[in-house]
């Protein structure tokens, strides 16, 4: 196992982003927390231990911090309560890079399941493991995000966009690829 990431005070996420990137990069780190928690199936317990475990859960100690981490997001229903700094930000991206490489394996099978899916030209939400990540993307998106104008089609598009992100970011130096990913979409 990777060893754990220094702290985001030590700045090893570069550059620092400017305060208008941070509402998308909020936004971005949300829908990739989403994404693990439906296909993993990991919720804020599993945030919270990877927090401690990476030496950030002074800004993400408890449910209630980590919630209005999330709800910073701009997509969410009932969002604004709080604002996202940088070390906040750096401290997400610690947490979902560790998370994805914790889970790399069942990342790694849903995106030959998706490929297979794809090479045979088979629907990927007939394949058990697609359709139940699916389904649990769309539950939870519908659930908690507020997007008038998304489509089925666009939800299945940015859900599917996400799993292969999550393949990324699940490999070495995944931490530094999502910062440097979430920097270049907030442009």
């Amino acid at each position: 196992m990777d060893s754990p990431a220094p702290s985001p005070s030590s700045a090893p996420l570069q550059p620092t982003p400017n305060p208008q990137q941070l509402d998308s990069i909020k936004a971005q780190l949300d829908l990739v927390l989403l994404a693990l928690e439906a296909l993993l199936g990991i919720g804020s317990e599993a945030m919270l231990e990877a927090a401690k475990s990476l030496d950030v859960g002074a800004l993400m100690g408890d449910r209630v911090s980590l919630w209005r981490l999330r709800q910073a997001s701009p997509l969410r229903k009932g969002q604004g309560r709080k604002k996202l700094d940088v070390d906040e930000a750096r401290s997400l991206t610690l947490v979902c890079a560790h998370l994805a490489q914790q889970h790399h394996t069942p990342i790694r099978q849903a995106i030959e399941r998706l490929e297979q899916a794809t090479a045979r030209n088979q629907p990927p939400h007939r394949v058990a493991m697609l359709g139940d990540y699916l389904d649990a993307f769309s539950n939870l998106y519908e659930e908690r995000m507020e997007d008038p104008n998304l489509t089925i089609d666009t939800l299945r598009d940015l859900a599917f966009k996400l799993l292969v992100d999550l393949l990324f970011y699940s490999q070495s130096g995944g931490a530094r690829r999502l910062w440097i990913a979430l920097l270049e979409r907030s442009r």
